[in-house]
């Protein structure tokens, strides 16, 4: 790849506005034909009880890293203009938003394939640790998932 391709960074406690983060990527890249993006949310129950909370840890700095990786190793397997990565910590109750990926680039196969790609990597090698808080029982560490591992070894 011989341009350039924006990797914006963001992990915080803050949420995030999906219209106002795309319109800040549109600014600040040309020639963009096809935005994907993907947001996740706190489901309201897990292993079919409900959720009171989630908590969702991280390690300042090699997160970041992390994250920034994977936004390059995207941006040489596919013709992207940006990719926006943001990821929520701390405790998030149901229905709020985690994690934000956007990806820029000139077409939409472009576009999607790389989306995918940031998310099965995120779910399974981002350095987070989930912890979920039940409305009853004791609180429990998310588990990493076949499926998810299954997802990511597709691209490899």
């Amino acid at each position: 790849m011989t341009e350039q391709t924006l990797i914006r960074i963001r992990v915080s406690e803050a949420d995030f506005d999906l219209q106002e983060e795309q319109q800040a990527l549109l600014e600040l890249t040309a020639e963009a034909g096809a935005v994907v993006s993907f947001t996740g949310y706190v489901r309201e129950f897990s292993s079919g009880a409900p959720l009171e909370t989630m908590l969702l840890e991280h390690y300042p700095g090699m997160t970041e890293s992390a994250l920034e990786m994977i936004a390059q190793e995207a941006s040489q397997r596919w013709s992207l203009k940006a990719v926006n990565i943001i990821h929520r910590i701390g405790r998030l109750g149901p229905k709020a938003r985690i994690v934000l990926v956007q990806v820029v680039s000139r077409h939409r196969g472009d576009a999607f394939s790389a989306c995918e790609f940031v998310m099965d990597y995120l779910k399974t090698r981002a350095p987070f640790w989930k912890k979920e808080f039940p409305l009853e029982g004791q609180p429990y560490w998310v588990e990493a998932k076949e499926t998810d591992e299954a997802a990511l070894a597709r691209w490899f």
